[in-house]
């Protein structure tokens, strides 16, 4: 069986965006006889190679080639983590575990949109209790 150190990853499409102070390319990772790199190991060896923390390189939409041994993605190297929380978006800052995103439940969503329904106008951005029908 392979194993990690058998991993190549090679860049291409190399490009510095000053505009967003970051790294950007398309890579691809020759991993013969292992299904897939995790993005964890990813990352460090792309830190390694542009000399940056691990916390600053987002790797993301990696597609394994058929047939396998081959996979190809794309990676954002950040200049800071000032400018990756200012430019990243915040479902891949949460999955990297930078930020946390709080969601409540959904039945929870679910009777507060219902009980919307029965407001009008500003008294849903208030959240006022909804008026008793008079029968």
């Amino acid at each position: 069986m392979a194993d990690a150190s058998t991993v190549t990853i090679r860049t291409r499409k190399f490009m510095t965006n000053r505009l967003l102070q970051r790294k950007q390319m398309v890579v691809d990772v020759i991993h013969p006889g292992l299904a897939n790199v995790s993005k964890i190991e990813m990352r460090e060896k792309l830190a390694k190679v542009f000399k940056s923390e691990t916390d600053l390189v987002f790797p993301f939409g990696f597609r394994t080639q058929f047939g396998g041994g081959r996979s190809t993605g794309f990676v954002l190297v950040y200049d800071s983590m000032d400018s990756a929380k200012k430019f990243e978006p915040k479902y891949r800052l949460a999955r990297q575990g930078l930020v946390e995103i709080k969601r409540i439940a959904r039945k929870q969503r679910k009777e507060r949109k219902n009980r919307n329904k029965k407001l009008h106008g500003t008294e849903k951005a208030k959240g006022k209790k909804a008026k008793k029908s008079s029968d």
